[in-house]
């Protein structure tokens, strides 16, 4: 039992916050796992309609910042990654955005899957792990302004 003022905190293995499980460790991986998987499903549902050639590189972004990253990053302010979920969340979103299609290769004259930079060159907005970190630090500082009599706030300082 902790005590802060007139509040007692049990010591807990995990708890859910923000719609994510915190542990004790501040092991993350199950979480980042089930987002992880929750995106891929959503990314299932509108493949089809991803992968057509009809639709414009700019609607298939809008589609991806939409409908398919909200649902990966719900709760990610709590988040703090190791370089393996960091990698994970790389190769989901070069994943998705593998729906921008292949490239004709101007020496060969073949087609090929476009490299991991291309994809980033078209996709032209920071990647899954800045904007991560950019909500964690926001989320952060709004804390930090918050008042002084906020559990929130006093768990930031002590």
């Amino acid at each position: 039992m902790y005590r802060i003022d007139n509040s007692t905190f049990e010591r807990v293995e995990d708890f859910k916050y923000l719609g994510t499980t915190l542990t004790n460790q501040n092991k993350i991986a199950e979480e980042t796992k089930s987002t992880l998987r929750s995106g891929i499903a959503c990314y299932h549902l509108v493949q089809n309609f991803l992968s057509s050639r009809v639709v414009s590189k700019n609607l298939k972004i809008k589609i991806y910042r939409t409908i398919i990253l909200p649902v990966v990053l719900y709760g990610c302010e709590t988040w703090s990654l190791t370089v393996r979920e960091e990698r994970n969340l790389r190769v989901f979103e070069n994943m998705v955005l593998r729906v921008f299609g292949p490239r004709r290769d101007e020496v060969v004259g073949e087609w090929r899957r476009l490299h991991n930079e291309e994809l980033n060159n078209l996709y032209s907005s920071p990647n899954i792990v800045r904007v991560i970190n950019s909500r964690r630090i926001g989320w952060a500082g709004h804390v930090a302004r918050m008042d002084e009599e906020r559990g929130m706030y006093r768990v930031l300082l002590g």
